[in-house]
């Protein structure tokens, strides 16, 4: 969209002069009205991909498929002889199929589409005066952005503000090393390359380090990414393995099916049939043979499965990762927010000793100026903002901010008196962070952060407020404290200072400090967890708590939720450190903490894991979590707390970040596998029915029991919605009692293989038998000869039904491998119900009403007879089930 954003070098104006242009207050940000008049003008901020597929361009995309050149082969070969109602019915079938194909694509694609509005990544923007997290889309030219570490650029910005900001920018230069960043350069050439303009950032790059404000100068296609990614789209496609495995299968059987056509022309020569007969029968067979209605069922039930997890707050972006979900074994996961409430509450503020207990609700006075200064140190040397009750930020420095309501020194005033001059942002290899801020006629540096990085690098103590130097005893003293907070699972947090008499630059801030204090803080159990992990152990899958607090207070936790023993089972980052990765290999079993971690110590313990078979779920929220997510198994990521490096690493995003989300997204994982693999066996068992009964009537000479447009109405109707209906059935309540699943075994294991052959061969015989039973009514039998017409027709019918209808009523036994339809619930899963009453409405309605029975070349059948091919259809769903009930007795 053409305007005044791209028309000006925004990089060779002053930061005043571009927000007097773009008519913005970069301390108030745009108003309600501005921000909608200019949503009217410049559209949403997201990047336009390919033209969508029309429907027309679906439909001949279904087309694209060999067995559906062979159908089209056959309608026109039964077109020339003169056979109209066979072709016409061989065509229904075919745009039947198609029209269906088309349908699925197209919810597949709108499943896709609210999955990625889900998934948009989020932007700080300032607008109104307060700053708001909003989606990406949503930013306007003129929007005030605030960047920190971990976020992408959402909009192309001018930057008014800056502090040690630096942006990787390969997405536009290609080059890897991040660019430094300052608000104040200016750049008078109007062709200075995009790599060097340190005054600018751009969209879809990322910030690394520091934090910084910028105006938004073009959004959209109209942003130096939206230039290059015209006519781009990122939408992936792949195949999961399971498909991968299925599409093999089916090749196999279409060779399989092949061979058997060619073996019937053979035996038609030597038999010397009717050939163009035996040319119906070989494509019944290749019909017959290749469950065509698979893979459409299969990503059907993977696409309705990720929308059902998404109503529990996982939204998986890989499908693969649904099917590796159901194999996990081990879940590493976060302390905060994930197993706790990540609602960070300061209980205790500590100096030299005197305990300040913090009250829960109201407000206090701090009686002793150590105890102020700590506490003012907290507020100051902290991003965090709190309006209304409503915070943003980390929340640990939330409740910082709510430390300092408490005692009368809110945020925002200090600022407003202490105004901030320089900082150095936290990082997870220092633990700290510092800022400059004015006081008075002088300046503070503020530094607040793990204590055990505090006591490294300060001199001194505060005492009865006098600078005391920081001898053994006293660092004693503050450890004991510290130790006595972290037993009660405390987190604890230090704070340090010095004076200054100019600014201090970023190196120089965290040396010669002196020690304020500590506080403790506690971010409660999440409620529901703990049962949570009762049923993961239930499962076989053993929890992993890892994180960045102190060894105690991540131990206290775990043990408080059961996820560890004793302190034993913990183990802190420095001893990660002096372990050689064979060592870690050996003991990795052994632990269940892991405490005071880096994020290169997480890809550490994920290999660690890994290197025993193991299938890892690691949890990640930041910017440096990207190569654990990458190395695990499954990658989580944080919906609220993460960064958009984590979720961009991940294959699944908790939109809740709880723990309890990971184990019933495993739960779900293990029941959509488990449907899917009903769904083939049930297709299989049918297909090899339908084949069982066509070979041996040809090899045994007998007159053909089914005719191709029968086997293709069965094949569409009978096992179609039964399939699909298996696909989303709710699963077995037992399915966290069982063991992970091996990714690596067989799609047949676990007896599948065995009940397939049992139940094709069940259907295939009692198909013929029906047959027989048909012919033998009216004084004929198999090898008969000269059997007349409607005597043939009406034996077509007992065996077109008992097909039909044996699937529909085995399609309730493939419910459960082990347990009775009666355990099971017989009308648990509804649409399978549904399914089975529509088939048998349908398959009455063919044999019933004139003009379908003439296309499908049946007759209405005998009370007597009904009785007789309702009894044939149930023998295969009760031998089946007494496979089940001898199983479980021979097992118990």
């Amino acid at each position: 969209m053409e305007g005044w954003c791209d028309a000006l070098n925004w990089f060779s104006q002053n930061a005043e002069q571009v927000l007097q242009e773009l008519n913005v207050d970069p301390k108030q940000g745009l108003s309600d009205a501005e921000i909608q008049s200019r949503l009217e003008k410049y559209g949403e901020n997201k990047l336009k991909g390919k033209k969508k597929k029309s429907l027309a361009a679906l439909f001949f995309a279904q087309l694209k498929d060999m067995l559906i050149y062979v159908l089209l082969g056959a309608a026109v070969i039964t077109l020339l002889i003169g056979e109209y109602a066979d072709a016409i019915i061989i065509l229904l079938v075919v745009l039947l199929n198609a029209v269906i194909g088309v349908f699925q694509e197209f919810k597949a694609e709108k499943a896709i589409e609210a999955l990625q509005k889900m998934t948009t990544p989020r932007a700080l923007v300032r607008r109104n005066g307060a700053v708001v997290e909003i989606d990406s889309k949503e930013i306007v030219p003129g929007d005030i952005v605030v960047l920190d570490a971990g976020r992408y650029i959402p909009a192309d910005l001018r930057l008014t503000e800056s502090a040690n900001l630096q942006i990787e920018e390969s997405a536009l230069t290609g080059e890897s090393v991040p660019s430094e960043k300052h608000a104040a350069r200016l750049f008078e050439d109007p062709k200075t390359p995009l790599g060097d303009l340190a005054n600018m950032a751009f969209m879809s790059t990322l910030v690394t380090y520091g934090r910084a404000e910028g105006v938004v100068v073009g959004t959209g296609m109209n942003t130096e990414i939206g230039k290059i990614a015209k006519g781009l789209d990122e939408t992936q496609t792949d195949l999961t393995p399971l498909q991968k495995r299925l599409a093999g299968l089916g090749k196999t059987l279409g060779y399989l099916a092949i061979g058997i056509c060619v073996l019937i022309f053979i035996i038609a020569l030597i038999q010397r049939r009717d050939l163009f007969e035996m040319f119906l029968t070989a494509i019944s067979l290749a019909v017959a043979a290749i469950p065509e209605g698979l893979p459409a069922i299969v990503a059907i039930v993977l696409a309705l499965g990720v929308t059902r997890m998404s109503k529990i707050n996982a939204i998986v972006k890989r499908l693969p990762a649904v099917e590796t979900l159901g194999s996990v074994n081990i879940i590493c996961s976060d302390k905060t927010g994930t197993l706790t409430q990540n609602k960070m509450t300061v209980l205790h503020v500590y100096t030299h000793r005197k305990f300040l207990d913090v009250p829960s609700e109201g407000t206090a006075t701090a009686a002793e100026s150590t105890q102020k200064k700590l506490i003012q140190t907290m507020v100051l040397c902290n991003d965090a903002t709190l309006d209304d009750g409503e915070g943003t930020g980390d929340p640990t420095e939330i409740a910082l901010v709510v430390l300092g309501n408490k005692y009368h020194f809110p945020k925002r005033e200090l600022e407003a008196t202490h105004e901030r001059v320089a900082e150095r942002p936290f990082d997870s290899d220092r633990k700290l962070m510092s800022t400059v801020n004015k006081e008075g006629d002088h300046y503070r540096v503020h530094t607040k952060g793990a204590f055990d990085s505090i006591l490294k690098i300060a001199t001194h103590a505060l005492v009865n407020g006098e600078k005391v130097p920081l001898t053994d005893d006293l660092k004693a003293d503050f450890l004991r404290a510290a130790e006595e907070m972290s037993d009660q699972a405390l987190r604890v947090l230090g704070a340090a200072y010095k004076d200054s008499d100019e600014v201090v630059e970023p190196d120089q801030m965290e040396n010669d400090l002196t020690i304020l204090g500590l506080v403790g803080m506690i971010d409660p159990p999440r409620l529901e967890v703990k049962d949570a992990i009762r049923q993961a152990k239930e499962a076989g899958i053993t929890p992993v708590m890892i994180t960045g607090d102190h060894q105690h207070t991540a131990a206290a936790i775990a043990m408080q939720l059961g996820m560890a023993e004793s302190l034993d089972q913990s183990i802190s980052g420095s001893q990660l450190d002096a372990m050689s990765d064979d060592e870690l290999k050996q003991k990795i079993n052994h632990y269940r903490v892991f405490s005071r971690v880096s994020p290169e110590h997480k890809v550490k313990i994920v290999n660690a894991f890994r290197s025993h078979g193991n299938i890892v779920s690691m949890t990640g929220d930041g910017v440096n979590d990207a190569p654990s997510l990458k190395n695990a198994d499954i990658g989580v990521a944080m919906g609220i707390t993460g960064t958009d490096v984590s979720k961009g690493a991940s294959d699944m995003i908790l939109t809740d970040d709880n723990f309890t989300t990971i184990v019933a997204a495993i739960r779900e994982g293990r029941n959509i596998y488990n449907n899917i693999k009903k769904s083939v066996v049930f297709l299989l068992s049918c297909n090899l029915g339908e084949i069982v009964a066509i070979l041996a009537s040809v090899l045994f000479f007998w007159p053909m029991p089914l005719l191709p447009t029968q086997i293709l109405w069965i094949n569409l109707i009978t096992d179609t919605f039964p399939a699909i209906a298996l696909g989303v059935d709710p699963g077995d309540n037992d399915v966290m009692k069982k063991k992970p699943r091996n990714p690596k075994e067989s799609f047949f294991a676990g007896g599948a293989a065995f009940r397939a052959i049992i139940g094709g061969l069940l259907i295939g015989i009692l198909t013929l038998v029906a047959f027989y039973f048909g012919l033998n009514e009216h004084g004929y039998q198999l090898w008969s000869g000269a059997i007349p017409e409607d005597v043939l027709t009406y034996a077509e019918t007992m065996a077109f039904v008992v097909l039909a209808v044996s699937q529909l009523f085995y399609s309730l036994s493939m419910r459960s491998a082990t347990h009775s339809i009666l355990h099971v619930g017989l009308f648990s899963n509804k649409y399978l119900i549904g399914a089975i009453i529509l088939g048998i409405i349908l398959q009455f309605a063919v044999i019933s009403i004139p003009i379908l029975a003439g296309a499908f070349h049946v007759q209405m059948l005998t009370l007597r007879d009904w009785i007789i091919v309702i009894a044939f259809a149930l023998v295969p769903l009760v031998i089946n089930e007494l496979i089940k009930r001898f199983t479980r007795s021979a097992n118990n």
